[in-house]
């Protein structure tokens, strides 16, 4: 079973999450994408899999979200897209793909929702 999680060691959630996988008996594929950050061709993938826009992607606490106007309305998807390219840490995380499905992990429980039973 491949699972790939987009991981933030910093963060508390992203550590539980992996935690469970690995609880579980899987070896995630696990991208910290703070320093291996997914280009435009992963993200608009990934989006596509949560059926999730750009903005709903976007995290607000502790990134330069409001420095760099993002909470205008009419900024495009691209805008927003290349805003995320710029800036992984507007990405709200933890991401993990796995065989059903697609799901932003927050809070860790949705991991469940695409984990076989």
């Amino acid at each position: 079973m491949r699972i790939t999680i987009y991981h933030n060691p910093n963060c508390g959630t992203s550590r539980t999450v992996l935690g469970m996988l690995r609880e579980r008996g899987l070896d995630p594929e696990v991208v910290e994408y703070l320093k291996t950050p997914p280009g435009r061709v992963v993200l608009r993938d990934l989006l596509s899999k949560m059926r999730m826009t750009p903005r709903e992607l976007l995290r607000r606490r502790g990134t330069p979200f409001d420095e760099l106007g993002l909470d205008n309305p009419d900024l495009s998807d691209d805008a927003l897209l290349d805003a995320l390219e710029a800036h992984p840490i507007l990405m709200e995380r933890p991401i993990v793909v796995a065989p059903g499905g697609a799901r932003v992990c927050r809070p860790a429980d949705r991991l469940l929702e695409i984990l076989p039973a």
